[in-house]
């Protein structure tokens, strides 16, 4: 028997919120998924763009786990290291490096790895048996080619869930195409992500599919302003993603009888949306801000959102080296912090 503190429970069930794990909700997103750890931004400006972004074309390697299509030059050489702290324990950290090829295109490598913590195990009798350790990681590659204005971009990776010494695998892939405009500084995205097989599931349990996500998304940057919106629509392969609790109370209408709350195509569209901006400051600062309908209305309180949803950063170059950071809302009870740090490799190493 494990068991499990109040804090992490709470840990728990706030990070499995934001991967779409709340369990009504989980059965309009196609059923109750393994391995949801895969939606989580593991970097600072995916974070800061609202958790998801096929179409932002930057030369921050994490990029890659957004749309492997989105790799391109400017990313080249380039090394990313992303931590996050979520609540209680939970701890995350990432591994990103391109690298460019002049026979089989333009390569990135990925690692990513999630750390709830330690746990006390018990026996039936409450005897102490110790702590057992709660990890997820992935190993990815990826490759992209540029056709004209297209970027062409896949990814594989092996997933692997580990509790107590027991494990779970998966291989999972992404793909994705890139549309960048010929004269203006405008993109476009499309990416099917966590496609796969669950090749080996925990004893005692069956297989269970991926969180298949297939988004869709632009970018631009109007002329003459310091300003860049990324627009990302998710969850296109279903409609209906609202939830709405059997057990919550409805507003009495006027003769007193307790009306219900209904689902609306307003909300229902909203909910596959996710918004974001960047105010460009320069080439050396840019502050961010970013909203997820979906996050906002899964993981609001009876009497209050706070703030679940928003995301703000900001990303700071200095010398050689540039520095993202993301405070994300997951709601009123906690958030998660990015970090990411990275650099040119290429130019640390180039001969003088």
């Amino acid at each position: 028997m494990k068991h499990f503190s109040s804090r992490r429970i709470a840990g728990f069930c706030l990070l499995f919120g934001v991967m779409g794990l709340r369990p009504a909700a989980a059965q309009q997103l196609g059923g109750r998924t393994v391995f949801p750890f895969l939606d989580l931004p593991p970097s600072a400006q995916l974070a800061a763009l609202g958790g998801m972004s096929v179409s932002a074309r930057t030369d921050d390697p994490t990029m890659l786990y957004g749309n492997p299509a989105l790799l391109n030059a400017e990313m080249d050489g380039r090394l990313a290291l992303s931590y996050v702290a979520y609540v209680g324990d939970i701890k995350q950290s990432t591994a990103a490096y391109v690298f460019n090829t002049e026979k089989a295109g333009r390569f990135g490598v990925g690692i990513t790895y999630l750390n709830y913590g330690q746990f006390e195990s018990y026996d039936p009798a409450g005897n102490s048996l110790g702590t057992f350790g709660v990890n997820e990681y992935t190993v990815g590659v990826s490759d992209s080619y540029s056709k004209g204005r297209f970027t062409f971009g896949a990814t594989t990776k092996l997933a692997v869930s580990s509790i107590a010494g027991s494990r779970s695998l998966a291989g999972v892939a992404d793909a994705g195409i890139v549309y960048k405009h010929p004269t203006q500084d405008f993109t476009a995205g499309l990416a099917v992500k966590n496609a796969g097989y669950q090749f080996s599931p925990y004893p005692g349990t069956e297989r269970g599919p991926l969180p298949l996500d297939v988004q869709l998304g632009a970018t631009i940057k109007p002329e003459h302003m310091p300003v860049r919106l990324s627009l990302t629509a998710h969850h296109l392969q279903q409609w209906d993603i609202q939830y709405l609790d059997p057990n919550q109370r409805g507003q009495p209408d006027a003769r007193g009888v307790e009306k219900k709350p209904t689902k609306s195509f307003g909300d229902n569209l909203a909910r596959h949306l996710t918004a974001s901006a960047a105010l460009i400051l320069g080439k050396n600062l840019n502050l961010r801000v970013g909203y997820n309908h979906l996050q906002r209305r899964e993981l609001r309180l009876d009497n209050t959102s706070g703030g679940a949803g928003l995301s703000f950063g900001i990303m700071l170059k200095i010398s050689t080296f540039q520095v993202d950071y993301t405070h994300a809302t997951l709601q009123a009870a906690g958030s998660g912090e990015y970090f990411t740090l990275s650099r040119n490799l290429d130019s640390l190493f180039k001969k003088k």
